[in-house]
């Protein structure tokens, strides 16, 4: 049910990218060009009626020169020139003339059909009221006609109205022509959305496919499969973000792996010494008081592997608290040669009986540090306990401490096994451990570096395979501004 409502959630939020993009892109693009097309064929449109009309002025503005004062004399005398320009009009297959005589009625018609005078004729309304004369209109006759129609009154020279000439264009073939017009740009915006479409089919194709094959990956990454991995198709920003997902499921891989260790690595160290108590108690309740040597022998035992016990439990407490960042420092002027001296003394006697030689180069003086002594003594311990661990039966651990610069730099180095170059750099990682087959838990080192960076110090490593191991731990000497900086306790 689980991996179906993924899958069924997945196909929506697809959709709904498609959609917003759809409507982002082909939608807004497709309102710019209805608008375009709507503001050209209203252009076209103005435009050829602009024409039409210029034409149908330049014709009735001849109407000057054609009724000379002769035709303006009288009814009768513009009766006759008006018939002559009808006759010789040389566009009667392009507009329709109508002449009005005095009367206003309509004396003769270019078409050669009686004259219709039912028609609207807001024009010559208009002309008559106009001082020059002049009237226009542009609309449908009664039979559904559209026309664009221009009349021009003439009067004589008193004033008096001696007729009108009326010009009737029909608007059917301009109409054709702007609608041929609208065809031709709805097609190139039809093409244009085509196209648009095609390409916005295949950019999101090009980028909902990796993220698909992303969204795929991190199910099987959030599963535990860190082993998924996105096939990189293009060096792009989704490219980039592969090769990031990529990064991190290699990351947590090998933060799986070093958890897994580490458990099996806790584990082993806790089984050690509970197997060690749990055998001598077993075997102090089988003798009881009645063998006074082993029961002390087996008491010493229980006491040693309750002490290891309690280090592993601290060790895992002190990392809890590094991890979560509450590691509480109790700041305080001590002298870190006693602290070392007395680290070195603790691992005396294992060296002894490990066949191994544990010499310390002890300085005659060492100014003192600002700093906590059981975390410092708890650094020194976990270096010196690794270099033991580290260095074959015949072995030398050398420890020596000098100060240069303000600096108090203590070296512990070992001719053990050494750390392998491809391992080196990971050492002071949580969990790691360059050598499983020897006991620890992995999370020593991290936790001293950790130690020693809250100390404004540092603990660096330089080692190489088979030579042996050299670990530097540097923390700044006292002074009088750094004392008065750090009275309270740090974390």
């Amino acid at each position: 049910m689980a991996a179906a409502a993924r899958k069924v959630k997945k196909r929506t939020n697809m959709k709904g990218i498609a959609r917003k993009w759809m409507i982002s892109s082909v939608g807004v693009i497709f309102l710019i060009l209805v608008a375009l097309i709507v503001i050209l064929s209203f252009t076209v449109r103005g435009s050829i009626y602009s024409g039409i009309q210029a034409t149908l002025d330049g014709r009735s503005s001849e109407l000057t020169n054609v009724f000379s004062d002769y035709g303006r004399r009288s009814s009768s005398d513009f009766s006759a020139a008006a018939r002559s320009y009808v006759e010789n009009f040389p566009e009667k297959e392009s507009m329709e003339l109508m002449v009005f005589n005095s009367m206003g009625r309509i004396l003769i018609t270019s078409v050669g059909f009686a004259p219709d005078e039912t028609q609207p004729m807001p024009d010559y309304q208009q002309a008559m009221e106009d001082r020059e004369g002049y009237g226009t209109w542009t609309g449908h006759l009664t039979s559904g006609e559209k026309v664009m129609a221009v009349t021009r009154v003439l009067r004589n020279s008193s004033g008096s109205f001696v007729g009108a000439i009326r010009y009737v264009v029909s608007l059917e073939e301009a109409d054709r022509r702007v609608l041929a017009v609208c065809g031709m740009l709805s097609g190139a915006g039809l093409l244009v959305i085509l196209c648009v479409t095609v390409i916005s089919y295949m950019f999101l194709k090009s980028v909902l496919t990796p993220i698909r094959q992303i969204g795929t990956a991190a199910r099987r990454i959030a599963q535990g499969d860190f082993a998924a991995r996105i096939r990189k198709a293009n060096d792009d920003e989704l490219g980039e973000l592969c090769d990031t997902i990529n990064e991190m499921a290699e990351e947590l891989g090998t933060a799986e792996k070093l958890k897994n260790d580490f458990i099996s690595s806790v584990s082993h160290e806790l089984r050690t010494p509970l197997t060690a108590i749990k055998g001598w108690a077993e075997t102090i309740m089988d003798v009881g008081a009645t063998d006074q040597a082993t029961f002390s022998r087996g008491m010493g035992i229980i006491v040693r592997e309750s002490e290891r016990l309690s280090g592993i439990v601290e060790e895992l407490l002190d990392f809890s608290r590094m991890q979560s960042g509450r590691i509480t420092l109790t700041m305080e002027k001590i002298d870190i040669l006693a602290e070392l001296g007395e680290a070195v003394y603790m691992f005396s006697d294992r060296a002894r009986s490990e066949h191994k030689f544990l010499l310390y180069d002890e300085p005659a003086l060492l100014s003192p540090v600002l700093g906590d002594i059981n975390r410092l003594r708890q650094v020194f311990v976990n270096v010196i306990d690794n270099a033991l661990k580290y260095t074959a039966e015949g072995g030398t651990i050398s420890v020596s401490a000098a100060e240069a610069d303000g600096f108090i730099r203590v070296v512990i180095t070992d001719n053990g096994c050494g750390i392998p170059a491809e391992h080196l750099p990971n050492v002071k990682k949580k969990f790691y451990k360059a050598n499983q087959t020897v006991r620890g838990s992995g999370i020593g080192l991290a936790l001293a570096d950790e130690i020693m960076r809250l100390h404004a110090g540092s603990l660096e490593i330089e080692s190489h395979e088979n030579i042996g191991t050299a670990v530097t731990i540097t923390i700044p000497v006292l002074t009088e501004d750094r004392e008065e900086r750090n009275q309270e306790p740090n974390g």
